[in-house]
């Protein structure tokens, strides 16, 4: 692997990704396998200025093991000190940021008991409450970035002797790195192009959105009230822009939790828990999922809808083109950083404050007034097909045509 495409890519993940300011720290969450990659955003990470850096390491293997041996209440024993830990950072002068880079095995947790996995994850999600509130709300900047591990690489390219750099190339395509080329500004003009999609978005007033494709999908969505749409860059308070995905291609919004009617399938399958969902519609009815089926791990999917009462309501509805660079790949990366960015998307869970006017500054309660949803979960589901169409109905009484054919309209 060419170590300038590497250095490009850590440099725009820490610059253009997180852009720590001098007053903050950076954390870094990383998986050990990770470690070279991780040093180099270490490394652009000071020369942007950063005041400290600082790694939190991770690793599947010891993540499998304490899954398999360590008993389930154990686990969901979470220390107050975890969450703690970040908190000292981002309530300390100057705050923090963070750049998360994963390289998850798809297939971490298979054939451990899927409703241990559940609890725990269950477990873990209520005890960062605070912590996620930070992100949920873009009151600091973040974002996840990915490199190959060598689980993951075998299981996008099974049989592949050379995976990893096969992964390596996939990557950098959709991220836009290149030989001689300038990631920086080749991301300034896609970041423009979103916005103007995300702007065309919110001029025409949509109040809902009607979602059909070939494959049964029959969707009818509506949104919140006041709900705006974001995409590209999002910003802080402060006005510090940041890329929380590294790529990105979605513009999204936040839908009512209870104006969701009708069947939508998934297009792709979806990892959670470290378990693969595959083939799965699921059937909504006054915004509620009333109805499901997977041909694969039907009871994981289960699980996730069960977390808790919002796991069943959807928080987001993002608009990806068919035509994304992901998607023309023609590769299954079992990842939801990259696979969301193939298709559009719906999200089980919690809602974006950020997607409906004046939201950050809200509380719980004012946002599941204006239809936001709350969950412990925000997990996104490919529902996209190449032929999708979808029509708005607007404010005023128009109904426009936004997608066609998979591909914005306009």
């Amino acid at each position: 692997m060419k170590e300038e495409l590497l250095r490009q890519y850590a440099d725009f993940a820490v610059r253009i990704g997180t852009n720590p300011q001098p007053s903050q720290t950076l954390i870094i969450n990383a998986p050990v396998e990770s470690a070279p990659f991780a040093r180099m955003c270490v490394e652009a990470a000071y020369a942007a200025g950063a005041k400290n850096v600082v790694v939190r390491w991770n690793d599947d293997a010891v993540a499998r093991q304490q899954m398999m041996h360590t008993a389930t209440e154990v686990l969901e024993d979470v220390k107050p000190s975890v969450e703690r830990s970040l908190l000292d950072y981002l309530e300390d002068e100057g705050g923090a940021c963070f750049l998360h880079i994963i390289a998850e095995d798809p297939d971490v947790y298979a054939g451990i008991d899927t409703a241990k996995i559940a609890r725990v994850m269950k477990a873990r999600s209520e005890h960062s409450k605070n912590y996620r509130k930070y992100t949920m709300n873009d009151l600091v900047q973040w974002s996840i970035v990915a490199v190959p591990g060598k689980a993951w690489a075998n299981k996008v390219f099974p049989g592949a002797p050379d995976a990893e750099e096969k992964l390596w190339q996939a990557i950098f395509d959709v991220c836009r790195v290149q030989d001689g080329g300038d990631v920086v500004s080749a991301w300034k003009e896609h970041i423009a192009k979103m916005t103007a999609w995300r702007d065309h978005m919110n001029e025409l007033q949509v109040d809902s959105l009607h979602l059909t494709s070939a494959n049964g999908t029959d969707l009818t969505i509506g949104l919140a009230d006041n709900a705006r749409w974001e995409g590209a860059q999002s910003h802080t308070p402060e006005g510090y822009a940041f890329l929380a995905n590294i790529p990105t291609e979605e513009v999204f919004t936040a839908p009512h939790r209870d104006r969701v009617d009708g069947v939508v399938h998934a297009v792709k399958p979806y990892v959670y828990n470290g378990t693969v969902i595959e083939g799965f519609w699921v059937r909504f009815e006054h915004g509620k999922v009333v109805e499901y089926h997977a041909d694969k791990n039907e009871d994981v999917l289960g699980h996730l809808l069960d977390t808790d009462e919002g796991a069943r309501h959807i928080g987001e509805i993002a608009l990806v083109p068919a035509s994304s660079p992901i998607n023309r790949k023609n590769i299954l990366f079992y990842n939801t950083l990259f696979d969301e960015n193939a298709a559009c998307h719906i999200a089980f869970g919690a809602g974006y404050p950020g997607t409906v006017e004046g939201g950050t500054a809200m509380t719980k309660e004012q946002l599941l007034a204006l239809g936001v949803n709350d969950s412990l979960v925000h997990e996104d589901i490919m529902v996209g097909a190449p032929d999708m169409d979808i029509t708005a109905a607007t404010k005023d009484g128009r109904t426009v045509q936004i997608f066609k054919n998979g591909e914005w309209a306009f």
